[in-house]
This record gives C-alpha cells, structure tokens and sequence, in this order.
C-alpha cells in the first residue's frame, strides 16, 4: 500500500479515533498537525466541503469524516478487522456508530453552554449513556467481542472527552454505579496497551478545553 498521512488536531476526539484505528492495525503514517485558526492550503485542498480535520491522505487521495475514514481503513488494511463480518454484528455496529454520531452533540454542547442550555445538555447526555447502558452495552468486554472494534472507537473519543468536561463543570454524568456496563467498557478501552499509549494528556486537555470554554461565555454575554 501507498503513503498514508493524516491531517488532525491534538484536541480532537475525531482526529484520535483516526489514530486509534491506524495504530491498532500497525500502519505507519505521517502525521500533520492542522492549525484550525489558519488552515494550511493542503486541508483546504483535501476537504474543500467541509474544510476541517480530520483528513486521511492514501496514495495522494483524501478520506473524510472520522467514522468513513475507520472504516476505509479497515476495508483496506482488513488485518485485524474493527468491523464484524457476520452481516447483523455489522449492522448493529454500524447503527451504534451512527446513534453514538447523532446524539453526541449534547457532549460537546456541555462545555460550550450555560444556565438553561447547559442543563438541557446534561438531561440529553445522561439520555444518551442510558440509552447505550440498556440496549447497546452487552456483556463482552467491548462492545463486541472481546476486541476493539469499530463501536470502541466512535465510544471511546466521546467518553474520554466527557471526562474533562465533567472535571470543568464540577460534574459527574458517567456513575459507574448508574452505568456499570458503560463504566467498564470504557475501563477496558483505556487500558489497551495501544490505546493508553496514545491518548492525549489529561491535564492538558483541562487546561485547553477551559480556555475555550471562557472564550466562549465570554463572547457570547
């Protein structure tokens, strides 16, 4: 196979999950970290729809979008597969990934908001996480199977995250006492050698997702 490069950003859950993926299947890859504030004339070039990161670059030719590009790279390095072969495991799979796509917009709402907006996103994520603890978390100890798979890395990027804003709000959402199969999934994610060795710093993150925080309160007062 061809060159592959990645364009991300260290704080991005999205630009992670692509790593993720890459590195539980053992393929090399040329970094580029992308300046959001001034994006580089490539980024712009490789995503002239949405001009934002991440971008996968194969043989010259880019992938959008995190999930399409987890799963181009399981179709083509299909070595250690993130999606199930058995057409129903697979389908499930995928409407995981998608529920996990469509309500998660209520995490990221959680350290852009305030007041009225900020509760509604807490009663929204709890939603979500109940919703996954009684129907979508199994018994496995991922979320099928007992290896990453392609629910893992959709799961894994919003539960990481969750943890810092939680830290910034003063908050607890995720209870392992209220979410058991949830908690210990996301334990296991953590814990996989690949996966602890490239995530991104948590104090770092605090420290990075406060000050966009205030940013934002502010200027919207």
């Amino acid at each position: 196979m061809g060159g592959v490069k990645l364009h991300g950003t260290w704080p991005s859950p999205f630009s992670y999950r692509v790593i993720w993926a890459l590195k539980l299947k053992g393929i090399p890859f040329e970094y580029t970290e992308e300046d959001l504030s001034n994006k580089s004339p490539l980024l712009l070039q490789y995503n002239p729809v949405y001009k934002k990161i991440p971008v996968l670059v194969h043989d010259g030719k880019p992938v959008c979008e995190s999930m399409i590009i987890v799963e181009y790279i399981d179709e083509v390095w299909p070595e250690k597969p993130l999606i199930p072969s058995d057409p129903y495991q697979r389908a499930t799979a995928r409407f995981w990934v998608n529920f996990i796509g469509d309500k998660s917009i209520a995490v990221w709402k959680l350290f852009r908001t305030a007041g009225e907006e900020l509760e509604q996103a807490k009663k929204d994520t709890l939603e979500m996480l109940k919703t996954i603890e009684e129907h979508g978390a199994g018994e496995t100890k991922f979320f099928i199977g007992d290896e990453i798979g392609i629910v893992d890395i959709a799961f894994g990027a919003i539960a990481y995250w969750l943890e810092i804003f939680e830290e910034l709000l003063g908050v607890k959402l995720l209870e392992a006492h209220r979410f058991p199969k949830l908690a210990a999934l996301i334990n296991n994610f953590k814990e996989e050698p690949i996966i602890k060795e490239n995530l991104p710093d948590h104090h770092d993150m605090f420290v990075y997702f406060k000050g966009r925080r205030e940013k934002i309160l502010a200027s919207a007062s």
